[in-house]
């Protein structure tokens, strides 16, 4: 036996905080997060901790990929901490900021959009292991690697127009890379989609068993990197962590109602056309999935489902630093003059499930209110994410 082969890859300690964990195993940066009773939602000190690490690791030649993972057996990262969001936010409004800083609701987006932004540019291979839940704050993260990995346990989804928000962390680019009836589909309805789905719509590129994954460290540690180039790490990368794929995207559920869905959610259909459809489907086999889907979207704010189909369309014809700005613009009105602040009430503070709607129907958004969220809020300042911050 060589003394390769006796020798393990080295390992470094763990850094990081309580909330993200960071160590480097073979070459690899392994990211933990580290919220596994938050279901790993990132906080602030979370995504400062991440944006610092992920620049140190880029710059060491030691280290030629990273990836990222979830503590625990539930989920990836169910998101940002929106009750930290809206804490902040009432705070500021009843002049409780302590202090003359950068609310927190301010910061976080900014902050989080640089960093995905700056993952969606990162010069090393990056994989996202999607196991278990992974939405809005996770997704940002996640559809950012070139490497994306759905397990049996997946539950993808981009849920904001239920909480009065728009699909955000970039969803105007990636939800674009796919046709627009599917991104119309998941961006309005919020739907959660399995591993099989989330390979069809283009959200992950391969399946793996999660029992697989567990093994992680062990996995990392037997990789011999024949190169260091970027394809090769890729690719030698994809072959440790899945060797075989259980899933593939012809399994996917959505296919049996793929004709209806296109048929609904056309580009030029308002969501309340959307609706009127789906009310009216004839054929049997969608008949259920057109009532759920039904449900599902009337139970989503109007005035924010209506901006969300605005956005994704603009999204189509931008670039990802515009997608970005156009985002937080967005997502700064979603405060002020949307629905935000009253859905996390409804479903997370008070937990009542009965927000009240700006707007109470979706046959009644004035599209001269749409139109008004893309009107950046910074009066005359420096946008936050103008060049360089993006570029």
């Amino acid at each position: 036996m060589n003394a390769r082969a006796e020798a393990p890859p080295p390992r470094t300690a763990a850094e990081g905080t309580d909330e993200v964990r960071f160590e480097v195993i073979n070459r690899v940066g392994l990211v933990t997060l580290n919220r596994p009773r938050q279901l790993n939602a990132l906080s602030y000190p979370m995504i400062v901790a991440l944006r610092e690490q992920l620049r140190h690791w880029a710059a060491q030649k030691d280290v030629v990929a990273v990836v990222l993972r979830g503590a625990g057996d539930k989920a990836f990262c169910a998101g940002g901490d929106i009750r930290a969001l809206y804490d902040s936010y009432r705070d500021a409004v009843a002049g409780r900021g302590g202090g003359d800083g950068e609310p927190l609701y301010r910061r976080f987006f900014v902050d989080e959009y640089q960093l995905d932004f700056e993952l969606h540019r990162y010069p090393k291979p990056v994989a996202a292991l999607m196991d278990g839940i992974v939405m809005g704050g996770g997704m940002g993260l996640a559809q950012a690697a070139p490497l994306r990995i759905v397990t049996e346990r997946s539950r993808v989804a981009m849920p904001e127009t239920g909480i009065g928000l728009v699909p955000d962390v970039g969803a105007s680019h990636f939800l674009s890379r796919m046709t627009p009836e599917l991104a119309l589909y998941l961006g309005l309805t919020g739907v959660t989609l399995g591993a099989a789905d989330t390979l069809l719509c283009g959200l992950a590129d391969v399946a793996a068993d999660s029992a697989a994954l567990a093994e992680l460290e062990t996995t990392l540690t037997r990789i011999d990197w024949p190169a260091s180039d970027r394809d090769t790490v890729l690719a030698t990368l994809r072959r440790a962590l899945v060797p075989a794929s259980p899933t593939t995207a012809a399994d996917a559920p959505l296919l049996k109602v793929l004709p209806a869905l296109l048929r609904h959610f056309r580009a030029d259909a308002t969501p309340a056309a959307i609706l009127q459809g789906l009310a009216g489907e004839q054929d049997p086999c969608c008949a259920d999935w057109a009532a759920k889907t039904a449900t599902l979207l009337r139970g989503r704010s109007p005035l924010m489902t209506a901006v969300t189909r605005e956005l994704l369309l603009r999204g189509r014809r931008l670039d990802l630093a515009d997608c970005f700005r156009m985002e937080l613009d967005v997502v700064s009105h979603a405060f002020t003059d949307g629905d935000f602040i009253e859905g996390v009430r409804a479903l997370i503070v008070d937990k009542d499930q009965t927000p009240r709607w700006r707007v109470d129907s979706h046959d009644a958004v004035d599209p001269d209110a749409v139109r008004g969220f893309f009107m950046p809020p910074w009066e005359g300042e420096r946008h936050p994410l103008a060049p360089p911050a993006l570029k």
